[in-house]
């Protein structure tokens, strides 16, 4: 069973830009600046931080930047 992956970012982060391309095939990236309320998702997900990329893996989330 494979599990549901999204991205959350913006569009002036490398690491974003870096992780769009490995999931790109996917279709799963969300950009928090162009989609309704993503980045409250990505706050929250991040104890009040918008840190990006954030991944929501089969609902586990994590970012890959420093918080």
């Amino acid at each position: 069973m494979s599990q549901r992956i999204r991205l959350y970012s913006t569009t002036q982060c490398g690491d974003c830009r870096r992780a769009k391309g490995l999931l790109e095939a996917w279709r799963v990236q969300i950009n928090i600046e162009e989609t309704p309320c993503a980045a409250e998702f990505v706050i929250q997900a991040n104890r009040g931080k918008i840190s990006v990329p954030t991944f929501d893996v089969g609902g586990a989330r994590f970012s890959l930047s420093p918080l």
